[in-house]
């Protein structure tokens, strides 16, 4: 890993012009976060967030097409679908589908949430089931997925789509989430509904434009995209901002889909 005091004044130039030029409102209308943008109730933030964050597989236009497909089904209100659905309520939603995520597994998610929510009013407790004081965020994403698979007919296959980084995953989606949760600024891209959880805590959301980026900015030497290189990176992103090193996300992920450094 990289020691604090060996990037030079370019390129932390580069990533806060970048991060500048990319923390934009404009930055909502072609990302998966336009879905949890259309509403403004915690809740169905919160649901709705997570179910893009989930399904954020793929090109992003039919990552939020298919996420309004999916929150058509629950007319809009994903917290009072959650929370009041009936039976024949969750047969409009039985031909749902993106990529290995099927109703059987959307069905678990609606059980999760109902479980949770009859017992808190929002679910950033579901990720502060630990004190991590000083820590990042990597034990409670631990226990986050064993809370989630804690009721008792969990579909073993559903598994798979909550990572962890006990399996070493770099948690990208969950990672993702978080940002948005929990990250404020007044640019109004993340939300910052969530208060207890600290920037200085997330960890920065590892695709493939984000490595790339990274690898070129000499931000990892890590071999291959897990928890380490996650880590790896938010380290070092720490040396430009300390207090919240996940803002350059933007930065990252931003240049890697514009391929900055081949043009």
């Amino acid at each position: 890993m990289h020691k604090i005091g060996v990037f030079s004044q370019e390129t932390i130039d580069l990533l806060n012009e970048k991060y500048l030029q990319y923390n934009q409102p404009n930055f909502i209308e072609n990302d998966p976060i336009l879905i949890p943008h259309r509403y403004s109730r915690i809740q169905d933030i919160e649901i709705s967030g997570f179910f893009a964050a989930t399904l954020a597989w793929g090109q992003r236009k039919t990552i939020i097409k298919k996420c309004e497909e999916l929150l058509e089904a629950m007319d809009h209100a994903p917290f009072d679908f959650i929370m009041n659905h009936s039976v024949s309520d969750l047969k409009l939603l039985q031909n749902f589908v993106h990529r290995t995520f099927n109703f059987t597994d959307l069905l678990y998610f609606i059980e999760f949430f109902k479980n949770h929510y009859s017992k808190f009013d929002s679910l950033e407790y579901a990720f502060m089931i630990e004190n991590i004081e000083g820590k990042n965020i990597r034990i409670n994403l631990m226990r986050f997925k064993e809370y989630f698979f804690s009721l008792s007919d969990f579909p073993h296959r559903t598994t798979k789509h909550i990572s962890t980084p006990a399996n070493h995953s770099a948690c990208k989606r969950l990672n993702m989430f978080l940002r948005w949760m929990v990250r404020k600024d007044r640019k109004g891209v993340d939300f910052g509904i969530w208060k207890n959880l600290k920037t200085s805590q997330l960890i920065c959301p590892c695709d493939v434009h984000v490595e790339k980026t990274a690898r070129i900015l000499g931000l990892t030497q890590r071999p291959k995209a897990d928890w380490h290189m996650a880590e790896e990176i938010t380290e070092n992103l720490k040396f430009f901002d300390p207090l919240d090193p996940v803002k350059y996300d933007f930065a990252l992920f931003g240049m890697g889909i514009e391929n900055y450094f081949s043009n």
